[in-house]
């Protein structure tokens, strides 16, 4: 009797490691919905993250704004209600990864040209700089379309708060002069609820390219 149930064990341990493998294989070939992770303060570089959230591990999304668009447009959250958008930080007279990053973004902007719940977000880190005069001759030089994307400029703390405290994207508080804020590549992919869903690098074609196949598992949640 003893010698059958410690066979039926070894028969157990070999029936559950080659389910577990066929249930891997079924699931790598019908390429099973897995959902985009919720990004949260605690989850982040704490270069990027203001020292006051660094903590939080829940119920974070990107707060109210109030900023203005190439075209003199008041843009706010509401201006993003029930969208999907991917965001970024930029100046118009950066010589440096700029230029990379918004060529990367004027590609997304034509793969989801004709997707009306996707949109774009690019905030000036040089406000002052970047007026709307400013922004509205970068935007025609990209070929922006005023319905899919938005060059904002407004209140630099605003801008730099929204940076740290928001969308975690950026290494300084912008607490000095006017190019304080140590700027970086990321784009952020943000869903309907204003939480960060995928962080990428804004000048690297195989991370925009993960940030469109990660769009399209986004939207699966919306169907």
């Amino acid at each position: 009797m003893l010698s059958f149930f410690k066979d039926y064990k070894y028969f157990a341990i070999v029936f559950a490691i080659l389910s577990l493998i066929i249930i891997s294989i079924i699931y790598n070939i019908f390429d099973v919905y897995k959902p985009l992770p919720i990004y949260q303060p605690a989850m982040v570089n704490t270069e990027m993250v203001d020292s006051t959230i660094q903590y939080k591990k829940k119920y974070h999304k990107i707060a109210d704004f109030s900023l203005i668009n190439q075209n003199g447009e008041t843009i706010t959250q509401d201006s993003y209600k029930d969208k999907i958008y991917v965001a970024d930080f930029f100046f118009t007279t950066c010589q440096t990864i700029c230029p990379i990053m918004t060529d990367h973004m004027a590609l997304i902007q034509k793969e989801i040209i004709d997707e009306a719940d996707v949109m774009l977000l690019s905030h000036s880190v040089t406000p002052k700089i970047d007026s709307v005069a400013q922004l509205k001759k970068y935007a025609i030089k990209k070929g922006v379309n005023d319905s899919k994307w938005n060059l904002v400029t407004g209140d630099k703390k605003q801008i730099y708060t929204l940076a740290r405290k928001s969308y975690l994207a950026v290494k300084t508080d912008g607490t000095g002069d006017e190019y304080d804020m140590i700027h970086t590549e990321n784009f952020m992919l943000i869903d309907k609820k204003r939480q960060i869903r995928g962080y990428y690098d804004g000048t690297n074609p195989e991370d925009i390219s993960r940030l469109l196949e990660d769009l399209k598992i986004l939207k699966e949640e919306y169907k």
